[in-house]
């Protein structure tokens, strides 16, 4: 069965759910699937209900048309947005819209829930902010990545220049952050920022949809467990993170769960395993 999510109509997305699978789809080819205000807003307000819901085990976001996405509207600086240089005080703001604008990307990287990027044709600017803040990350032929922005005179400042060198060599990231030239999708697979590469777009979200399917058969708490220690052990020292996955290791163990895992296997049947539960903002408690 297919439900559709409960968030106010999305106009810049659309987001299905089916047996514990999230799917959020870019949806504005014609635009390039480009990042404006509501495209921030939308995706915000997606993955804060994806993290409190609790229902689903995983989350592919793919999308539309020739290109993953252009990035960044860059009428939205001259429009929506102003990027005030002129005081110390606006240059503050500056600071701090980035910061608002980062938060969101972040979200996709402390979901609950591991994320799998699906990217076709062009990953330029922001969406390369956005794809190294997921988990795993799927191409086509026709993949390529850029860091657009030292193209306009700027540098990525959403994530891209802090993510990336800790997916690829950092001459290789040094190389595209100056230079502003493309990734090609074989090239990304050589150094390991893409898992894997398939012949067409069909089949490239096909192997998406596999790998979600195959995660939501685990114990939610588990695969919850297993991205906090991954990303620990990524920013902290190797005695560090042994330490903090004893404690973890701890606070989630079920015998329940192992012994149930293990006749699935044994079975190749699918495992009862509970959800996460929901999460209740403390600000809405009461209400």
């Amino acid at each position: 069965m297919t439900t559709t999510s409960t968030l106010p109509p999305l106009s810049c997305f659309a987001l299905t759910t089916n047996n514990h699978i999230a799917h959020l789809v870019l949806n504005k080819p014609d635009a390039m699937n480009t990042m404006h205000p509501t495209f921030w807003r939308e995706l915000d307000a997606v993955l804060t209900h994806l993290h409190h819901d609790g229902s689903a085990r995983a989350l592919v976001i793919s999308s539309t048309g020739k290109h993953f996405s252009a990035g960044m509207a860059l009428e939205t600086f001259v429009g929506a947005i102003q990027m005030d240089d002129n005081s110390p005080e606006g240059r503050a703001a500056i600071f701090d819209m980035l910061g608002d604008m980062q938060a969101t990307f972040t979200k996709l990287e402390t979901l609950r829930i591991p994320v799998i990027a699906a990217i076709q044709g062009g990953c330029i600017g922001g969406a390369v902010d956005m794809v190294t803040a997921c988990c795993i990350r799927y191409a086509t032929p026709q993949t390529f990545f850029c860091i657009q922005e030292i193209n306009i005179g700027m540098v990525a400042d959403v994530g891209t220049l802090q993510r990336l060198p800790k997916l690829i060599p950092l001459a290789v990231v040094k190389e595209l952050a100056y230079t502003g030239r493309r990734l090609s999708a074989d090239r990304a697979l050589q150094y390991g920022l893409v898992n894997a590469i398939f012949d067409t777009e069909e089949a490239m979200l096909a192997a998406a949809l596999q790998c979600a399917t195959e995660i939501a058969s685990k114990p939610p708490v588990a695969i919850w467990g297993t991205k906090q220690a991954i990303h620990y052990a990524r920013d902290h020292s190797v005695d560090d993170s042994l330490k903090q996955m004893g404690w973890l290791q701890g606070a989630i163990w079920s015998n329940r769960h192992v012994m149930e895992s293990v006749k699935a296997m044994k079975t190749k049947g699918a495992g009862d395993f509970p959800a996460l539960q929901p999460l209740t903002r403390f600000v809405d408690v009461g209400q």
